[in-house]
C-alpha cells in the first residue's frame, strides 16, 4: 500500500511539473508591413536557416488575418500582444485626432516622461504606454511570477518597443534620428551600461559609410519590377530611385542618420541590439521565463518608400531572412534549441501602389487625403454653416458637437447629408456614421472590422470606407490601414519550445496569438482578450 502512495505521489509530482513547464524565453517578433505571400515570392532566394527553417520545422497558420481597421503599426503590436481589438485595447492609430480630448495625439507620447540616453526634454524619448488601457501578454507574465521575469522591447520605432513590452517592462529601446537607441524614464533614469557601449560602436555611422548595394546580382531580382519606375521614392540628391545607394550622400543632406531605417541595416541593429540584451540581460538564464519583443521596422519604411514590388523591398527580405537565421543560431547557442519559443507575425501588411495597377489596367488612383478634407470642409461650411466641421483624418470625419449644440441644429440630419455627398464620391463604398457602427450589421464584413477598431470616445462622428486599392498616400510607394485582404492578411509562424511542424489553411485572427503564448505559458489571459486561441498547437 505505501510502495502504491509513493508511487502516485511521485507520479502526481511529475504531471505537475510538465503542466507548469515553460520556456525559458519567448521571444515575439514582428515584422512591420509584412505581407503573408512574402514568405513564398521569395521563397526560392532565402536560404536554409531563416523563414524556411521557421516553416519547415514550425507551425505555418497560413491564413492568419486582422479583425479590424485601422491596419497601422501601433494598433497592430497593440492587438498582436493583448489580444484585443482596437476598441477595446484604446491604440486606435499612430497618432489621431482625438475627439474627447480635442486634440491630436500620438500613441505613445507622454510628456510625463523625461528622455533616457538623449537631452531630457526630446520629446523622441518622452513615452510610455499610458493610452494602452488593456494587459499585454509580457503584462501576465510579469505578474504571474510576481515580476522575476524580465521584460525587453526592442524596435526602431518607440511604439513597436514600447507597446509589446507592456505597462510592466523592465526597458524598451528605439533609435532617435542620429542612431542610437535611446529610452524613457517611464523604465529608468539612465541607459544600462551595455546599450551605451552598443551606441559608442556607432554601428549606424559603419553601415552609412557601407552604402546600399543589391545583395545578389540583379538578374536575380525576378519577383521585382524594373530598378527604376515611377512608383518608387527618389532620395536625394540621387535623381533615380536606383542601386546602388550611397547612403552618406543622402545623411548628409538630409543632416541626420535617419535614412538608416529606411535600409535593410535598420534590422541589422535591432537584431545586434537583441543580441546584446539576450547576453547582458541574461535572457532565458533564470528561474522564469522571460520575453524578448522584437519589431523589425525597416521593412515598413522600406514599403511606403518604394512599394511591394520593388527591387529594394525584395532585397530586403533576402537580407532579413539572414537576420533572422542569425537570430535563431544565436538563440540556439545561448539559451538552447528547444529551450525558447519564437512567433514571427507582422502588425500589417500593405496594397499594391494604385499607379502600377492602373498602368496593368486595373482603374484605380492614389487619393490626397488634403482634397477630400477641403471638399468636405467646403461643403458643410456652405450647407450648414462655418464652426461645425473639424477635420478629416484616419477616415474618420469629425464634426463639432458642441456647435451643433449650440446653434441649434439637427446632428443626425448634418450626418446624413455629408453620407450622402462622401457616397457619391466614385472611390467612396460607403460612409458609416457613428451610430452604424455602434450599432452593427452582422452581414457586413467591412462594417465589423470597422466597428472593432472604433472607440466612440476617441474616433470620429463617420468612418469612411474606400473602394478597394484606394489609398490616401502618395504617387509613389504604398501604405495599408483598410478591412481588405492586402493589408490584413499577414504571416503567423510558431517555432521552438513545444511546437510540432505543420501548417493550417484555417481562417485564424490575429488576437489569437496573445492569448495562445498565454496558454502555453499557463498565465492569464491579458484582460481585454476574448480569449480564443489557436489550437492546433494544443494537439
Amino acid at each position: 500500500m505505501k510502495k502504491w502512495i509513493t508511487q502516485f505521489f511521485v507520479l502526481f509530482l511529475t504531471i505537475g511539473f510538465a503542466q507548469n513547464e515553460r520556456p525559458k524565453l519567448v521571444v515575439g517578433v514582428v515584422v512591420d508591413q509584412m505581407r503573408y505571400d512574402y514568405l513564398y515570392r521569395y521563397y526560392d532566394d532565402y536560404g536554409e536557416d531563416g523563414f524556411k527553417k521557421l516553416l519547415k520545422e514550425g507551425y505555418s497558420f497560413q491564413n492568419t488575418q486582422f479583425n479590424y481597421k485601422p491596419t497601422y503599426t501601433a494598433p497592430g503590436h497593440s492587438s498582436v500582444y493583448t489580444g484585443a481589438i482596437p476598441a477595446v485595447h484604446g491604440i486606435v492609430g499612430n497618432s489621431w485626432y482625438h475627439k474627447s480630448e480635442k486634440e491630436t495625439v500620438y500613441c505613445t507620447t507622454d510628456l510625463s516622461m523625461t528622455s533616457v540616453g538623449t537631452k531630457a526634454d526630446d520629446e523622441v524619448g518622452r513615452m510610455s504606454p499610458h493610452r494602452l488601457k488593456t494587459t499585454t501578454v509580457t503584462d501576465e507574465l510579469k505578474l504571474a511570477t510576481n515580476h522575476r521575469s524580465k521584460v525587453i522591447g526592442i524596435s526602431l520605432k518607440d511604439r513597436g518597443a514600447i507597446l509589446p513590452a507592456g505597462h510592466f517592462a523592465d526597458a524598451a529601446y528605439w533609435m532617435d534620428t542620429h542612431g542610437k537607441f535611446i529610452s524613457s524614464s517611464f523604465y529608468f533614469d539612465k541607459l544600462p551600461d551595455w546599450v551605451n557601449k552598443y551606441n559608442d560602436k556607432k554601428q549606424v555611422q559603419k553601415y552609412i559609410n557601407q552604402g546600399w548595394d543589391l545583395l545578389k546580382p540583379a538578374n536575380t531580382y525576378t519577383q521585382s519590377t524594373a530598378d527604376d519606375t515611377r512608383y518608387e521614392r527618389i532620395f536625394k540628391p540621387k535623381t533615380k530611385p536606383t542601386f546602388p545607394y550611397n547612403l552618406k550622400e543622402i545623411a548628409a543632406l538630409q543632416g541626420d542618420l535617419d535614412i538608416i531605417k529606411t535600409t535593410p541595416y535598420g534590422n541589422e541593429v535591432v537584431a545586434e541590439l537583441s543580441k546584446e540584451a539576450i547576453k547582458h540581460e541574461k535572457l532565458g538564464q533564470g528561474t522564469e521565463t522571460d520575453f524578448l519583443a522584437i519589431s523589425f521596422s525597416s521593412p515598413d519604411y522600406i514599403g511606403h518608400s518604394f512599394g511591394i514590388r520593388s527591387m529594394e523591398v525584395q532585397d530586403t527580405y533576402l537580407r532579413l531572412d539572414r537576420t533572422i537565421a542569425g537570430l535563431i543560431s544565436y538563440l540556439n547557442q545561448h539559451v538552447g534549441e528547444g529551450n525558447y519559443l519564437m512567433f514571427l507575425t507582422a502588425d500589417h501588411a500593405a496594397a499594391e501602389n494604385p499607379n502600377y495597377l492602373s498602368d496593368h489596367g486595373y482603374m484605380v488612383e492614389n487619393l490626397n487625403r488634403k482634397d477630400l478634407d477641403k471638399e468636405l470642409k467646403a461643403f458643410v461650411d456652405e450647407k450648414f454653416g462655418e464652426g461645425i466641421y473639424n477635420n478629416y483624418s484616419n477616415q474618420n470625419v469629425f464634426l463639432n458637437e458642441e456647435t451643433i449644440l449650440a446653434q441649434n441644429k439637427d446632428y443626425d440630419q448634418i450626418i446624413k447629408e455629408i453620407q450622402r455627398f462622401l457616397e457619391k464620391k466614385d472611390f467612396v463604398a460607403r460612409a458609416y456614421s457613428r451610430d452604424n457602427i455602434l450599432n452593427g450589421n452582422a452581414s457586413d464584413y467591412h462594417l465589423t472590422l470597422i466597428s472593432n477598431g472604433f472607440d466612440p470616445k476617441q474616433n470620429g462622428d463617420l468612418v469612411v470606407l474606400l473602394d478597394p486599392q484606394y489609398m490616401e498616400y502618395f504617387a509613389t510607394g504604398t501604405t495599408h490601414g483598410s478591412t481588405y485582404m492586402y493589408d490584413t492578411h499577414v504571416p503567423n509562424l510558431w517555432f521552438g519550445w513545444g511546437i510540432k511542424p505543420g501548417k493550417s489553411a484555417k481562417k485564424k485572427l490575429i488576437t489569437q496569438i496573445a492569448p495562445t503564448v498565454s496558454q502555453l505559458l499557463n498565465i492569464s489571459i491579458p484582460n481585454g482578450s476574448e480569449g480564443d486561441v489557436l489550437e492546433e498547437l494544443f494537439d
